[in-house]
């Protein structure tokens, strides 16, 4: 009987791999990236290329962010942070579903012990028996549907580790963007605590003058005007540093509390900075690359639908200790064996297979195309980020200058006013002049810093 069995299951393994090459379909195929444009084969040709260290994007964050408080935060908000904390679980997640696809080669085992009796006219309990099976069951992989499911399992377990390190860029340039926000409002409020101080002491000087019939009422109400400008300014400066610190709180993983950010903190381009960035770099992005991995994910799926028109191969076997043979109860008990082989071809299910490889396709369609897009808005990313680190530092140097030339302004016109060559207007005007152009440069420094940050973000940095 044993011999039967091995010459049925070679002859349904036989016929199964004659179907299959008949068929000729490349379900064993595995993911490769399309070339049908330009831009495909620029990125395949990046992706065989040697990793360039001295790109930005590959430099470590430690040498992008050398402040070294702003290090501290950086490194405890890695440690701590919740969304990180979930990302790094999402790939453990996507890791055991993984180990589980392969798993799928091996064959199943289980023990299913079996007894009964049976009583005729209320006798006694007689013809006791019992099977004490352990049975295994293997499904033969010929049509690659175990293959496919475990390919795309690790497509997913890749995807989910390029999607946790797009999670830790973003919280470095997160904590970096807050840490020179901080910076920056601290810088303001205590430049505009200084100009209301000096603007609170032209009231007083406005007030003399007008007793002193140098000046009138109408210069006294203004300059009071100013100054109450200002200190409202000041409220709005001091709310925007709440929330501030709660967002690095929030970043860091604790509860709100004030953050000691010094006021002078800088951040200057690295010197590794070129003109342009070489496809190579945008390869190396996560996101670009968790979206590759999603359009793999999506191939083995259809090579999945494929595969669901051909007939599954299983073999089972069964082995153990029993006392029923037949129709007789046999004591003691015995050993036996069994060898089964089964296929199992879909007949009736056509309609849905042909449904679900047509979704499939077209799933598989959609994740090209936003692969694709995910590849042309990191260019645009990274150009947008490199023009803004360029013009700000020109920007920089224009507003210098500016204000360089209205603080003399405005303490020439001060002195004009106390000799009575000027009017309070022109004072008013000199000293809000400054005051304006203190802030934009103070906006000006952020925004160059926060255009270093999202460069080095939009090239897959903190690696």
């Amino acid at each position: 009987m044993f011999n039967m069995n091995m010459k049925y299951i070679s002859r349904v393994a036989a016929t199964a791999v004659a179907i299959l090459l008949l068929t000729g379909c490349n379900i064993y195929k595995k993911f490769e990236l399309p070339e049908s444009t330009e831009l495909d084969r620029q990125y395949v040709e990046a992706r065989n290329a040697e990793i360039d260290s001295a790109a930005l994007g590959n430099r470590p964050w430690q040498e992008v962010f050398t402040d070294p408080v702003l290090q501290q935060f950086i490194t405890q908000a890695l440690d701590n942070n919740v969304d990180l904390a979930n990302a790094k679980l999402n790939v453990d997640i996507a890791h055991a579903n993984m180990n589980g696809a392969r798993m799928a080669y091996l064959p199943s085992l289980a023990l299913s012990g079996q007894g009964g009796a049976s009583s005729v006219s209320n006798q006694s309990l007689s013809g006791w028996n019992y099977t004490v099976p352990l049975t295994a069951s293997w499904e033969i992989d010929i049509f690659g549907k175990t293959l496919n499911n475990k390919r795309k399992a690790e497509a997913n377990y890749r995807q989910m580790q390029d999607y946790n390190q797009a999670v830790r860029s973003q919280i470095i340039g997160a904590v970096a963007n807050c840490y020179y926000a901080l910076s920056t409002l601290n810088s303001q409020l205590t430049l505009s605590r200084q100009t209301a101080e000096i603007w609170g002491e032209n009231v007083e000087t406005m007030r003399n003058y007008k007793l002193a019939g140098r000046t009138n009422e109408a210069a006294v109400v203004q300059s009071e005007a100013n100054y109450y400008s200002i200190l409202a300014s000041i409220n709005d400066l001091e709310i925007a540093i709440g929330q501030m610190n709660n967002t690095m709180s929030l970043l860091l993983n604790v509860a709100p509390q004030t953050w000691d950010i010094p006021e002078s903190a800088t951040l200057t381009m690295p010197s590794i900075y070129r003109e342009g960035v070489e496809m190579r770099e945008l390869a190396v992005r996560p996101d670009v690359r968790a979206a590759e991995e999603a359009l793999a994910a999506a191939y083995y799926t259809t090579n999945s639908a494929r595969a669901a028109f051909y007939p599954g191969i299983s073999i089972t076997a069964n082995y153990g200790f029993t006392n029923l043979f037949g129709s007789f109860i046999k004591n003691p008990g015995d050993w036996f064996a069994q060898l089964a082989g089964s296929l199992v071809a879909p007949i009736f299910q056509r309609g849905q297979n042909i449904a679900r490889l047509k979704a499939s396709k077209a799933q598989q369609e959609q994740a090209l195309n936003t692969f694709r897009h995910t590849l042309l808005s990191a260019s645009a990313e990274v150009s947008n980020a490199m023009t803004a680190c360029d013009r700000y530092t020109k920007k920089a140097d224009y507003l210098a200058l500016q204000v360089d030339d209205l603080s003399k302004a405005a303490y020439y016109t001060k002195e004009l006013f106390a000799s009575a060559g000027s009017t309070y207007l022109e004072v008013l005007t000199s000293q809000t002049s400054l005051l304006q152009a203190q802030m934009a440069q103070l906006e000006c420094r952020l925004a160059s810093a926060q255009a270093i940050i999202q460069l080095y973000q939009s090239l897959g940095g903190g690696r």
